[in-house]
C-alpha cells in the first residue's frame, strides 16, 4: 500500500484453494501483510468483521491509517467460528454491498477479502488505494462499478449510525 493509506492486514485461516485466495494473492502482490494466528492481529487496528455491532464509516479513517486494516480471510462455512474468535482491534462491520468475485457474483455481503479491503478503504475516503487494490483482478473493476453509487452513498456518511440508515434505503429498494 502506499504510505499515506494504512497498513493492510490478512488474517488467513488456511481454509481456502490458496490458487484462488484473494487474500493471498494481495500478499504476494505486496498490498498486505500476513497474519497467521489471530491472536497476533496488531492492536488498535479496524478488523473487518461481518458480525460486528459497528458498521465502518469515515469516522474509522484516522485509525485506520494510524494503526491498519484488517480482513479476515476464511471459508464462509466456517465464518462464524472465525468471527466469534476475532476480539482484537476495533471490529467493524462493512454495509450491504454485492460481490463481484467469480465465485459469488451478484450475491450481497459474500464478498471475497480483496472486496471487503477495498470497501473499506473506499468508505473512509481511500477510492485510489481501493482502486489500486481491485486493479490485480481482472473483475476487480467490476466490483467497484457494480457498487459505485452505494459506495460513494456510504462514503458520504461520517458515523457508523449514517452507514446504517443509508443501507436501510439502499436495502428497501434492493432486496424484495
Amino acid at each position: 500500500m502506499s504510505r499515506t493509506g494504512p497498513r493492510v492486514f490478512i488474517f488467513h485461516a488456511n481454509q481456502c484453494d490458496p490458487k484462488k485466495c484473494t487474500g493471498l494473492r494481495l500478499v504476494r502482490l505486496w498490498h498486505a501483510s500476513l497474519v497467521r494466528d489471530i491472536r497476533r492481529i496488531p492492536r488498535g487496528t479496524v478488523v473487518l468483521n461481518p458480525v460486528a455491532e459497528t458498521a465502518l464509516s469515515r469516522d474509522d479513517r484516522d485509525t485506520m491509517v494510524r494503526h491498519g486494516l484488517v480482513a479476515l480471510d476464511c471459508s464462509w462455512k466456517q465464518a462464524e467460528d472465525i468471527f466469534k474468535m476475532s476480539r482484537h482491534g476495533r471490529q467493524r462491520a462493512l454495509p450491504y454491498l454485492l460481490a463481484a468475485n467469480p465465485v459469488n457474483t451478484y450475491k450481497p455481503i459474500k464478498l471475497s477479502t480483496a472486496e471487503a479491503i477495498a470497501a473499506a478503504l473506499y468508505i473512509v475516503g481511500l477510492q485510489d488505494m481501493a482502486e489500486e487494490v481491485m486493479s490485480v483482478f481482472k473483475w476487480g473493476p467490476s466490483f467497484l462499478d457494480l457498487n459505485r453509487e452505494w459506495l460513494d452513498a456510504y462514503a458520504e456518511c461520517t458515523t457508523s449510525s449514517e452507514v446504517v440508515a443509508v443501507q436501510k434505503e439502499i436495502m428497501k429498494s434492493h432486496v424484495r
